[in-house]
């Protein structure tokens, strides 16, 4: 992955109406599910920065799967009303942030330049100023997303025509980029390392929403995936960066061993309807489901406000001596209220850009 986007968020907010099973009616809880522990796995990794995170669940790759499976289900529709449709419901919310975190930047010394139409239009990494790196970095994901939405027409078309083969093809490009030839500088180059990254893991999702995979048998399946995780884990301990396995800085490796696994997850899709007899947790699911854009935009806001929120704590004496404030635990506990504060003040506008009425809560 390009080396500026290091503290960038690694998963997920490709969201949209409701997701299905292949052939199946209404939501599914199992989608459902892994995006919410996605959310949950990159907040925590933004916390912590463990490293072996990305290995036990590649947060990224399972959310450019779900993301890729729905659009396939989507583009039943004409392709250019799914456009729009999902244009607006990314932009919007984005455009709000930019707002935000512009203002504040611009307290901050930042001035604005020709590049600034990046926030309107995130074809390329938007700009921003050191102070508020943290915050805008993550905005490498919706660049990413949006170019996945625009070629998916084109990319959908192709891969029907064989399926099992553009899969294949599809790991090429980060191959090339990772042992011949290295993409350029700047905006073009992050474009597309990440391009590269994640592209069989959209791909993937097509692969889920048209059955692909269900008519594979689960030898074969795990034939497939075993290896391929076992060469993106060899890679990404051959070739560590700053002596960390991470595969957020390992592209190969993010590439090969996500692929497999979200290759296992869509093939081995446990049964989540019992989710529904569990109302707290289902209801925990929908929330982050119905609000994963303003999670995943506000997550990174929520731990930058959340340091000197607990400086301020260790000026209150009883605060000071029952409190473990110098704990990242009780930093990943005031994020999470941070987070659901943003929730509340931004998450209607995921209601707007959808064309629902705003809620509070969904």
């Amino acid at each position: 992955m390009a080396g500026a986007h290091r503290r960038g968020t690694r998963a997920v907010a490709a969201k949209g109406a409701s997701t299905q099973a292949p052939g199946g009616a209404g939501r599914d809880r199992y989608f459902d599910a892994l995006r919410a522990f996605a959310l949950v796995r990159v907040v925590t990794y933004h916390t912590f920065e463990w490293p072996w995170l990305g290995l036990v669940f590649p947060s990224m790759g399972v959310m450019f799967a779900l993301a890729g499976s729905l659009m396939a289900r989507s583009l039943e529709r004409p392709a250019g009303r799914v456009i729009r449709s999902r244009l607006r419901r990314l932009l919007i919310p984005l455009w709000v942030f930019a707002l935000v975190i512009g203002v504040a930047m611009a307290k901050h010394g930042w001035l604005p330049g020709a590049d600034a139409l990046y926030w309107v239009l995130p074809v390329g990494d938007p700009p921003g100023n050191a102070w508020g790196e943290q915050a805008w970095a993550v905005l490498w994901y919706l660049r990413t997303y949006l170019w996945f939405v625009l070629l998916s027409p084109v990319l959908l078309r192709v891969f029907r025509l064989a399926p099992l083969p553009v899969l294949l093809l599809s790991l090429l490009p980060v191959v090339v980029f990772e042992t011949v030839w290295s993409v350029p500088d700047g905006r073009l180059g992050s474009a597309l390392s990440d391009l590269s990254v994640f592209l069989f893991c959209w791909l993937l999702g097509f692969a889920h929403r048209d059955g692909v995979l269900d008519r594979l048998r689960p030898g074969a399946v795990t034939g497939a995936a075993l290896p391929l995780m076992a060469a993106g884990g060899w890679w990404a301990f051959g070739h560590q960066v700053d002596g960390t396995y991470d595969l957020d800085d390992i592209p190969l490796a993010q590439a090969l061993w996500s692929g497999g696994f979200v290759l296992l997850l869509l093939r081995f899709r446990p049964d989540f309807g019992a989710l529904a007899r569990w109302p707290v947790a289902d209801r925990i699911v929908k929330i982050f489901n119905a609000r994963a854009v303003t999670v995943y935009l506000w997550h990174e806001v929520a731990l930058m406000v959340s340091v000197p929120l607990i400086d301020l704590m260790w000026n209150i004496p009883a605060f000071e001596q029952d409190l473990p404030l110098d704990s990242q635990w009780f930093q990943f506990g005031i994020a999470w209220v941070l987070i659901a504060v943003a929730v509340g003040l931004f998450g209607w506008v995921e209601d707007v850009a959808a064309k629902r009425a705003p809620r509070l809560l969904p």
